[in-house]
């Protein structure tokens, strides 16, 4: 998968199905997807943007991860996601996220 950060560099990492995407940037060190509360969907810090290509096959927030979404520091988009919250599927091979300037 392709993380691109807020200055539009990019890192490419190697993800297994069935890893979060916040766990797979947090693994290689990809930079803006702080994780603060490890993945228990309880504090935004690890916002994305999803490629358009890829938001149908990722599919919407659920409800308590929308209500997080909505206190991001950085603007909410449609494809606006927690990372904690996408689990690697086979279907989303070659997946692309945005990270946000900023992280709660």
């Amino acid at each position: 998968m392709i993380y691109i950060g807020s200055a539009g560099e990019e890192y490419a990492v190697e993800a297994s199905v069935g890893d979060t995407v916040m766990a797979a940037a947090v693994r290689n060190g990809v930079p803006g997807i702080v994780a603060e509360c490890g993945g228990n969907c309880s504090c935004a810090t690890c916002h994305v943007y999803v490629g358009e290509e890829f938001a149908r096959a990722v599919g919407p927030a659920h409800d308590m991860e929308d209500d997080l979404l909505d206190m991001a520091v950085s603007e909410r988009r449609a494809t606006s996601r927690l990372s904690c919250q996408i689990r690697i599927t086979e279907e989303l091979d070659g997946l692309t996220v945005e990270i946000p300037p900023e992280q709660p």
